[in-house]
């Protein structure tokens, strides 16, 4: 077995180099052909470990190109080789004392494995860096969700627990308020879990600073932004961008934003009822196609709920809201298929955003003037397979043949569905010679 055999790691790499006339002994001693130091390529130092200083470094004269661009060191005289071995020591020590990583570090978390365990915090290289901040804490909780809405039931409330025992002053939670907006308005397809998440934790969050509780920061942080809509709207394609994913926000918030009060149910924030009004006109008073297809996309989100909610209150904003729409689908240069979402938009409108009225009383009911009269009622078939139904003007005739046919029926057949013979009654002469023949037949065939 080779005599360099080693089970440390690294075994088996050695290099025998050519030797260097200063490290060797003399021509004549049986090591002569052995350098003095064996040369092993060094170990993978990790993704952490700070660069080696230059006296910490040993000979590279010596090394191969490959070995030495592997290594990534600054080249260095030979003599310095009798001075590396005494400050390698030191030199560990100094790394050890510099370096990031944490024996107390519960755990190994591979990188991409998402998990709320708030006592560590890993980075790329899978190194422990101490306690993670809010913003960790939360980015992490909210791609989560936006990954797996179906686990929001499940999981709100743990995240929740979690955040009651992270935002313990009032700088946190505004921070809690503007990471939560910037998530929901910069996500996609986020709006709809971030609004449901903001109504959530307004309930659900303990702490209420003398600035205002979580729903108040919410709506105040909104407000900032709402204050500049006339200039979002006629800004840079990325700032109308932007300003779009708030107001489809705003639209969520308002849909899923419940506010308790003493006496009945939960009612929405009328503030936002006002403000998605504002916004609906600011983006109309610039009709170019992305502020079109926004208050399009808006109003389908919203429209029933803020139709029904003016009704209420006598207010005909709704009616002022779809004229303005006619008059840009006449005048505005809008694209063609802009002008199309605007004209099915007025049709939904018309329609009463496509909810389906209520039934007559049955009691009341007639075919003229319950169009869903003959909706459920069954249908029949004629004796030649031809369908009708009580709306067909033969229906009482033909419904009266079914009617005979099932009776003749019954009476061959019976209520269990066997067919009945009256036993009492002659067959047939030439039936009766058929069946005995084929009793006779029966009986010959048995016996064979």
């Amino acid at each position: 077995m080779n005599e360099n055999f080693d089970r440390a790691p690294g075994a088996g790499r050695s290099r025998n180099f050519p030797a260097d006339p200063g490290l060797m002994t003399g021509a004549g001693d049986a090591d002569s052909k052995t350098p003095l130091f064996n040369q092993r390529e060094p170990l993978r130092q990790p993704r952490t470990t700070p660069p080696f200083t230059e006296n910490s470094i040993g000979s590279v004269s010596d090394m191969p190109d490959g070995d030495y661009r592997r290594q990534s060191r600054p080249p260095q005289s030979p003599n310095s080789n009798n001075t590396s071995a005494s400050r390698g020591g030191n030199d560990v020590d100094s790394m050890i004392k510099s370096s990031k990583l944490s024996a107390n570090a519960p755990e190994f978390v591979p990188l991409g494995f998402n998990q709320y365990d708030d006592s560590a915090y890993y980075d790329d290289s899978d190194a422990y860096y101490g306690e993670p901040t809010l913003a960790d804490t939360v980015t992490d909780f909210l791609g989560h969700l936006s990954s797996s809405p179906g686990s929001f039931e499940s999981d709100v409330e743990y995240i929740t627990g979690i955040l009651n025992s992270w935002v313990t002053t009032e700088e946190l939670l505004k921070e809690l308020v503007e990471l939560i907006y910037t998530q929901s308005t910069s996500i996609p397809n986020f709006a709809y879990t971030g609004a449901r998440l903001c109504n959530y934790l307004s309930h659900h969050l303990i702490i209420t600073p003398a600035s205002g509780n979580f729903r108040q920061l919410l709506l105040i942080r909104c407000q900032t932004e709402f204050q500049q809509r006339d200039a979002a709207v006629r800004g840079e394609p990325e700032t109308q961008k932007k300003f779009h994913s708030y107001v489809l926000f705003l639209g969520e918030l308002y849909l899923h934003l419940e506010i308790k009060s003493g006496q009945g149910p939960p009612v929405r924030a009328r503030v936002l009822l006002g403000a998605l009004k504002d916004l609906l006109i600011s983006l109309f008073s610039n009709p170019v196609d992305a502020n079109l297809i926004c208050a399009v996309k808006l109003l389908k989100l919203t429209g029933s709920v803020l139709d029904d909610a003016w009704k209420e209150s006598g207010e005909s904003h709704m009616g002022e809201l779809i004229k303005r729409i006619e008059d840009i689908v006449l005048d505005a240069t809008c694209s063609r298929d802009v002008r199309q979402m605007l004209l099915k938009l007025v049709e939904l409108r018309s329609s009463d955003w496509g909810r389906v009225q209520v039934a007559a009383a049955a009691s009341s009911a007639t075919p003229d003037n319950d169009p869903n009269y003959f909706m459920n009622e069954p249908t029949f078939y004629t004796e030649d397979g031809t369908p009708f139904t009580a709306a067909d003007p033969d229906y009482a005739e033909k419904y009266q043949e079914m009617l005979d046919r099932q009776d003749y029926f019954h009476d061959v057949y019976g209520e269990n569905g066997n067919e009945v013979y009256d036993f009492e009654d002659e067959m047939e002469p030439e039936i009766e010679e058929a069946f005995e023949h084929f009793c006779l037949e029966s009986e010959r065939k048995r016996q064979q």
